[in-house]
């Protein structure tokens, strides 16, 4: 549990494990109305259930990186951080910060 901690993002989406598990050639199917029985949170945001496929039908595995469901995991935490729309998020509110203040220093100038 300690490795999930320390290699986790803050509320992933189903989405967002979604992307980082068809990017490396999972295939995954996200089923958007579930939800875990015990979650507090009812936001939609929160709602979906990721199914991801290791074994092929004849018990080989998809992909020989991905042993079991914990590597999955493992890997989706280390790579949703990275993903495009974490990193523009935190960009995005800085510049909006500083055209806030620019616009306040202009009216308190005027007399």
């Amino acid at each position: 549990i300690f490795i999930f901690l320390f290699k986790a993002d803050e509320n992933p989406t189903a989405t967002e494990i979604q992307d980082v598990c068809s990017a490396v050639g999972l295939n995954v199917f996200l089923e958007k109305n579930k939800m875990y029985s015990r979650e507090w949170n009812h936001d939609v945001q929160y709602k979906g259930r990721v199914r991801v496929q290791l074994k092929q039908e004849d018990g080989s595995l998809c992909l020989v990186q991905f042993l079991s469901h914990k590597s999955v995991m493992l890997y989706a935490a280390e790579m949703i951080p990275r993903l495009k729309t974490r990193t523009q998020k935190t960009g995005v509110g800085d510049q909006s910060l500083q055209q806030g203040e620019g616009s306040k220093k202009g009216k308190g100038k005027k007399k």
